[in-house]
C-alpha cells in the first residue's frame, strides 16, 4: 500500500566523484510505489565554499549540546547561494539520473517555509559558561506550505528541499534539517520520516538501539552524546506531531531506506 514518506539525506550524497548508487536505486524504487518528500544538508559544503570565499565559519554549542552554524548577514547569503542553488540543484539533477522525478525547492518557494528568527542564542562558551549572544539569521520553523507539498505530490513529483526559511520580513534563515523533515513529514501527515546518517542508528555502548520511545529520550541522551541529539529530537518532534514512525538508520548500506521502513536496520522512534 502507498505511503507518504519524508526522507532527510545528507550533503554526502555529493561528496566526491562517486555517487551514493544504492541509496539513488532505492529510493527510485520507493518513489514508484510512494509518495515521497526529500529534505537534503550539506552543511560541511557550505563551510568550505564560505571558507574559499573568505568567510569563516562560526559554530556554537547550545547548552543541550546541539552545535550550529552562528549565521550573520554574509553567512546567510552564502548559505542561502549554496543550499538552495548548487546543493539542491544538483541533488535533483541526480535523482533525476536515477529516473527520480524530482522538484527542487527552498522555504522561499511559494512561501514553502516560514520561520520566525531566533533573537537571542543562548551558547556556552568554551570554559562551559552560558551566555546570551544575538540571533542572527538563524530561525525556528513556525509554518510549512502542505498544500503546496501535496499538489506536487498528487502530479508524481519528488519535492526536494533545502532547509533555507523566509522569515517574518521575507529575510533569509537558515533552519536547522533535522528538524525541518520534522515539520513537513507532521505538515504532509506523513505515514514515516527516515533520517540517514554515517552510523547503523542510535548506539548505546556499541549496541544498536532497535526501538526508542519518545519518553525514554531525555534518559538516552546522556548517554549517546551530542553526535546524535539533534536527529532523535526531531525525530520526538515528527511522532509527538502525527507521524506514525520516525526511523534513524544508515544512509550507506544496501537498500538503506527500505531496509529501515521493514524493520531489518535502524533504529525506530515512537510513542
Amino acid at each position: 500500500m502507498s505511503q507518504k514518506i519524508a526522507i532527510k539525506i545528507g550533503g554526502d550524497l555529493l561528496k566526491g566523484e562517486e555517487l551514493n548508487r544504492p541509496l539513488l536505486e532505492d529510493l527510485g524504487d520507493i518513489a514508484k510505489k510512494n509518495r515521497i518528500v526529500v529534505i537534503h544538508g550539506g552543511g560541511d559544503i557550505v563551510t568550505d565554499f564560505a571558507k574559499r570565499l573568505g568567510k569563516e565559519q562560526t559554530f556554537v554549542v547550545s547548552p543541550e549540546g546541539f552545535k550550529s552554524r552562528y549565521t550573520d548577514r554574509e553567512t546567510a547569503e552564502i548559505y542561502a547561494m549554496v543550499m538552495a542553488g548548487m546543493i539542491n540543484t544538483k541533488i535533483v539533477g541526480v535523482m533525476q539520473q536515477f529516473g527520480i522525478n524530482a522538484v527542487g525547492l527552498s522555504g522561499f518557494d511559494g512561501g514553502l517555509l516560514r520561520a520566525e528568527r531566533k533573537k537571542r542564542l543562548v551558547v556556552v562558551d568554551e570554559s562551559g559558561r552560558k551566555r546570551a549572544i544575538e540571533g542572527g539569521y538563524t530561525g525556528k520553523i513556525t509554518q510549512v506550505n502542505g498544500s503546496l507539498l501535496e499538489a506536487l505530490l498528487s502530479g508524481g513529483y519528488v519535492p526536494v528541499i533545502s532547509p533555507l526559511a523566509m522569515g517574518l520580513e521575507f529575510e533569509p534563515l537558515n533552519v536547522d534539517g533535522d528538524r525541518t523533515a520534522a515539520s513537513v513529514a507532521r505538515a504532509i501527515q506523513a505515514d514515516a520520516v527516515v533520517y540517514l546518517t554515517d552510523v547503523e542508528g542510535v548506539m548505546d555502548g556499541g549496541t544498536v538501539l532497535r526501538r526508542i520511545g519518545a519518553l525514554e529520550v531525555e534518559s538516552l541522551l546522556e548517554r549517546i552524546g551530542p553526535g546524535m541529539s539533534t536527529k532523535i529530537h526531531a525525530a520526538v518532534e515528527a511522532v509527538k506531531g502525527g507521524v506514525n514512525k520516525a526511523l534513524i538508520t544508515s544512509g550507506f548500506v544496501e537498500k538503506p531506506i527500505s531496509s529501515a521502513l521493514e524493520g531489518i536496520r535502524g533504529t525506530v522512534v515512537s510513542l
